[in-house]
C-alpha cells in the first residue's frame, strides 16, 4: 500500500528485527538435518542449542527445560493434555481450569474434552477471580487426577497483567500445575521462571519481533512433560516429533536476546502509550479506556468509542494510514465483539481497539493516529448533529 503508515499492532505481531533477519539468512546456508551426525549436522544442531540458551535466558530458565514448537498455539495443545508422562510411568490430569478472559488457545481446552473445562470468571478489569479459582481448585476431586490451570500473564486485548504469583501460590497449594501463557509478557514485562510462580511458560516469537511459525514450551523441571501432540522421530528429547525449522528457530534467539536487553526500553513505551491514550480522551472525552484499574503492559490501549463500531472504525483507521486491531487477531478476519470485554462484565454487544506499540514507535506513527482518530471523531460529531 502506497503512502506514509503506522503500524500499531505489535499484539498482533511485533515487526520483524533486522536481527532476526540476519540470522534467518545465515541459518539457511546451514543445509544440514540438525539430526544427522556428520559434521554439517553437528553445525545445525550447535545453532539449535545455542538458540535454545538464548530462548532460556529471556525467562531465566534451563536450556535443556526449552522445547520448540511452531507456535504458541502449538505449545498451548501440546501442555493442554490429561495424558502426562513422568519418567516411565504416567499421571492424569482430570480437569483443566482457564480464565475466560485468556487466548482462545486455552480457552479451547486443548486435548481436554469440554465437559472437562472450567472457566474461572475475571473482574471489571479482567483480573481472574482468585476467590472463585480457590473454591474450584477446593473441590477438585484428586482421586481422578490432578487440576492442571492455565492462565494468561498478560492479556493480548487489555495489557492487563495477572497476578501470577498469588494464582501460583493458590494452585500449588491445592497440589495443582500451572501453566503461563506469557506470549505477551516476555520482553515486556521481566519473566522468571526460576522463581517457583509457573511449572510451564508458552512463548511465540512473533511477539517479539522474530519470524513468524515457532515458538516454545519453558519446563521449570523436565520431572514431567504431556504425552506428545506430534510424534515422530524423536526430536526435541521426543516432546515433539519433526525436523526442526533450523531458520526461524534462529532468527527466534534473536530475537529473544533483543528482547531481553530492550526490557529497560520499556518506560519509553509506557510514556508512548500514556501520550496515545492521552489523544483519545482530547479527541474523544467519552471514549473508554479498559483495564486502568489494574497493572498493564507498557505498550497496550484498549478503548471503545460511544456510537462507532470497532469495526468500522478499524477500516476507518487503515484507510488513514493507522494498522490497529479491532480486539485480538487471533482468527483469521476476525473483528467484532471482544469475549475480553464480555467476560469483564461489558456485554457481548461492545468491541474496542487496541493499540499496540513497540520501542521503534515514532512521534510520526503518533501523530498519523492523531489525525485518524479525530477525521473519525468528526465524522460521529456530524452524524450526532444530523440525528
Amino acid at each position: 500500500m502506497a503512502g506514509i503508515r503506522a503500524y500499531l499492532d505489535y499484539n498482533a505481531s511485533a515487526p520483524l528485527l533486522a536481527v532476526a533477519r540476519e540470522a534467518m539468512v545465515a541459518a539457511l546456508d546451514v543445509a544440514a538435518n540438525p539430526s544427522s551426525v556428520h559434521a554439517e549436522g553437528r553445525a545445525a544442531r550447535r545453532l539449535i542449542e545455542t538458540v535454545r540458551r538464548d530462548v532460556a535466558a529471556l525467562v531465566n530458565a534451563k536450556a535443556e527445560h526449552v522445547v520448540f514448537t511452531s507456535g504458541a498455539t502449538e505449545a498451548a495443545s501440546t501442555l493442554l493434555s490429561p495424558d502426562w508422562q513422568m519418567g516411565r510411568g504416567t499421571v492424569r490430569m482430570s480437569r483443566l481450569y482457564v480464565s475466560e478472559a485468556d487466548h482462545p488457545c486455552l480457552l479451547n481446552g486443548g486435548r481436554f474434552p469440554a465437559a472437562q473445562v472450567t472457566r474461572i470468571g475475571v473482574d471489571a478489569n479482567g483480573i481472574a477471580d482468585l476467590g472463585a479459582l480457590e473454591s474450584a481448585l477446593g473441590g477438585h476431586d484428586k482421586s481422578e487426577g490432578l487440576p492442571l490451570v492455565a492462565i494468561h500473564a498478560a492479556n493480548n486485548e487489555t495489557g492487563v497483567i495477572q497476578p501470577i504469583d498469588r494464582i501460583a501460590a493458590i494452585v500449588k497449594a491445592a497440589g495443582g500445575i500451572l501453566i503461563v501463557d506469557a506470549v505477551q509478557a516476555v520482553g515486556r514485562v521481566s519473566t522468571d521462571l526460576s522463581a517457583g510462580y509457573a511449572d510451564y511458560l508458552i512463548l511465540s516469537s512473533h511477539k517479539i519481533g522474530g519470524p513468524k511459525g515457532v515458538g516454545a514450551i519453558v519446563a521449570a523441571s523436565d520431572l514431567m512433560m504431556p504425552k506428545p501432540l506430534i510424534n515422530g522421530g524423536g526430536q526435541e528429547k521426543g516432546h515433539r516429533g519433526g525436523t526442526e525449522n533450523l531458520a526461524a528457530i534462529a532468527g527466534f534467539g534473536a530475537a529473544a536476546r533483543e528482547a531481553l536487553a530492550g526490557l529497560p526500553a520499556m518506560d519509553a513505551v509506557r510514556q508512548r502509550r500514556d501520550e496515545i491514550e492521552a489523544i483519545v480522551k482530547s479527541l474523544v472525552p467519552d471514549a473508554e479506556i479498559f483495564g486502568t484499574g489494574a497493572p498493564r503492559l507498557a505498550n497496550t490501549a484498549f478503548f471503545a468509542i460511544a456510537g462507532v463500531k470497532a469495526e468500522t472504525a478499524q477500516i476507518a483507521f487503515d484507510l488513514a494510514g493507522v494498522a490497529l486491531s479491532a480486539g485480538s487477531a487471533c482468527s483469521s478476519g476476525k473483528v467484532g465483539p471482544s469475549h475480553v470485554l464480555k467476560a469483564m462484565g461489558y456485554g457481548d454487544s461492545l468491541g474496542a481497539l487496541r493499540v499496540s506499540i513497540g520501542p521503534a514507535t515514532g512521534a510520526e506513527d503518533v501523530e498519523l493516529f492523531r489525525t485518524a482518530l479525530a477525521g473519525i471523531a468528526a465524522r460521529r460529531a456530524d452524524r450526532e448533529r444530523a440525528a
